[in-house]
């Protein structure tokens, strides 16, 4: 099974998750330009329960700059998305893509140094929550 995310485990509310995530993430130069609140599309559109459950779209502007100044088709990869939802008891799983294994389908040996650096401030920004 391939690696396509970092993860922790949290004994924490998710509002505390969300909170402290979306500040460890701003200390590594991210900023979060997009977010799906899960719960309430699945209600919305679907009429069903769904547990807590939140996208978030993580820019880097620089490095996406750069990025897409490489490939443009690269926009297809981004936001670098993070994911935490609640768990049955209550504790909170959050993840991080793993950057370099989402641009290791364009095929472009170039990109690993940009990607292994995403994965480096992400990978941090997971710890430090």
């Amino acid at each position: 099974k391939m690696k396509y995310a970092f993860q922790r485990q949290l004994n924490l509310s998710f509002d505390e998750v969300d909170s402290k995530i979306r500040y460890t993430l701003q200390k590594q130069g991210f900023g979060i330009i997009s977010e799906i609140d899960i719960q309430s599309a699945m209600k919305e559109k679907l009429g069903v329960d769904f547990r807590r459950y939140r996208i978030l779209g993580a820019c880097h502007p620089p490095t996406a700059h750069q990025a897409l100044t490489e490939e443009l088709e690269i926009g297809l990869l981004l936001p670098c998305n993070i994911t935490l939802w609640e768990n049955d008891d209550h504790s909170v799983t959050l993840s991080a893509i793993n950057a370099k294994e989402m641009l290791s389908v364009t095929g472009r040996d170039d990109l690993d140094e940009l990607a292994s650096q995403v994965n480096t401030w992400l990978q941090t920004a997971i710890d430090d929550v």
